[in-house]
């Protein structure tokens, strides 16, 4: 007896009926850059086909994507307003608090609204956390002023924090202020497992966050090492994180895949900037399709495990169409 595998691929009837991950669009998150003014969208070059936008904006792009059937949203703030300790991140008239507000008023519970809690968008040397006169930076400092960013957010209408900072503890510090304020509803989507990748350039050029100084490699994890992920999540679960996130998605399959194998929460996929523009300079210099990459990778993403997939391409997706 010779097996044939080629019979289950002979036809697109049979291979489309035995395909196992197909695309969802509840699974996408599509992440929006608030910042300050009004009536205003500025392109980011590294990110085709993506803007910085003003609150004002930002409700018209989720009517649209509402009308795609994108209905969760992941929010980033640009800000202007920045020091030392990034305490703007806290900031209740800020383009966040701002923008998770209108977006509330406008749409109620037909989106979820998440919002990234992290400094580095509002500290002058562009960390996630406090350093000290060294320029070391300060875990336990740091974790007051993450969970009161939480706070200011879930008072402003956000349905899910989402820590990015890396810091230790700090899923149980916002769990706590959370529940303390009356706001034991509110979700928490911890980044848990964030490595210090290369793949973030396109992202901190649009938020504005580079570090000026040193690296994140103290407080983000070694892509070196695969086995911390594990110990992350593990750790912000028993700290009462309701979901967790892998951070890159694309060169990461495999942390997905065992993150999946060790967890029963919620698991977030971010297919990060880097892992996007290279899809649109890629296409644009011909190296390959477009539209047939995006979905290879979207899937291969969903196929490792991820419930959730935070991508830019989001919107593109549905306007193709899912495969």
């Amino acid at each position: 007896m010779k097996v044939r595998m080629r019979r289950l691929r002979a036809s697109k009837v049979i291979r489309d009926s035995l395909q196992m991950n197909p695309l969802r669009k509840e699974q996408f998150i599509y992440p929006l850059f608030v910042m300050e003014g009004n009536d205003k969208a500025v392109p980011i070059t590294t990110l085709p086909g993506i803007s910085r936008q003003t609150p004002d904006r930002i409700v018209k792009e989720v009517e649209y994507c509402l009308n795609l059937g994108i209905t969760k949203f992941l929010l980033f703030g640009i800000s202007s307003k920045k020091d030392p300790k990034g305490e703007a991140a806290a900031d209740p008239n800020g383009m966040v608090p701002k923008t998770l507000s209108l977006l509330k008023k406008e749409f109620d519970d037909s989106i979820v609204l998440f919002s990234d809690v992290c400094l580095c968008p509002y500290t002058t040397h562009g960390h996630c956390g406090v350093p000290d006169e060294k320029g070391k930076i300060q875990n336990d400092a740091s974790l007051p002023l993450l969970a009161k960013a939480a706070l200011t957010h879930a008072e402003s209408g956000s349905d899910w924090v989402a820590p990015s900072d890396m810091m230790d503890f700090r899923v149980k510090v916002i769990r706590e202020k959370l529940d303390d304020a009356g706001f034991s509803d509110v979700g928490i989507l911890s980044y848990s497992v964030k490595f210090a990748s290369n793949y973030y350039g396109p992202f901190r050029e649009a938020a504005g966050s580079s570090p000026q100084f040193g690296d994140r490699s103290t407080y983000q994890m070694d892509y070196r090492d695969s086995r911390q992920a594990v110990r992350e999540v593990l750790l912000d679960e028993m700290e009462g994180a309701d979901a967790v996130m892998v951070k890159p998605a694309l060169a990461y399959l495999d942390i997905i895949a065992e993150v999946r194998r060790n967890t029963l929460l919620p698991l977030a996929a971010y297919n990060v900037s880097g892992e996007y523009a290279m899809v649109k300079f890629g296409a644009k210099a011909g190296v390959f399709d477009e539209k047939k990459i995006t979905l290879e990778n979207l899937i291969a993403i969903a196929r490792a495990g991820a419930d959730w997939i935070i991508t830019y391409h989001a919107k593109e997706v549905l306007e193709w169409g899912l495969p």
